[in-house]
């Protein structure tokens, strides 16, 4: 029953930025853990970065520790992706995901909804 979009994907330059956000529907936004993950044509599924459903617990993937951030306004049901000091190897269609959970969750297969995606590309 949860809807997930996302935005904010495009077009930048190495070393630019991008705030990807992922509007949800529904009226229990803050019960849920958020997870952002990417996929890169021909290879996997790659997990990004996840919240838990107050925000207090984050965790982002070593490649991209320090250049991701993620967070959540629950007042306005969205969670975010700040990318920073993005590199050709980001490239990739950023998908977000949504489970009820009190704690953030790493693993695809623990989601239960999924956005379509938002393609993120990152020129040299």
């Amino acid at each position: 029953q949860v809807q997930l979009v996302e935005s904010g994907g495009g077009l930048v330059q190495a070393g630019g930025s991008l705030r990807l956000s992922c509007a949800a529907s529904g009226r229990t936004f803050g019960i849920y853990a958020m997870g952002w993950f990417r996929q890169a044509p021909g290879k996997d599924r790659e997990f990004v970065s996840t919240i838990s459903g107050s925000g207090r617990t984050t965790y982002v993937a070593d490649p991209m520790k320090g250049r991701f951030t993620i967070s959540r306004d629950n007042a306005k049901n969205t969670v975010y992706l700040q990318m920073n000091s993005l590199k050709p190897e980001d490239t990739a269609v950023y998908i977000c995901a949504a489970r009820q959970s009190v704690v953030a969750i790493t693993t695809p297969r623990q989601y239960d909804y999924w956005g379509q995606g938002t393609q993120v590309t990152v020129s040299s």
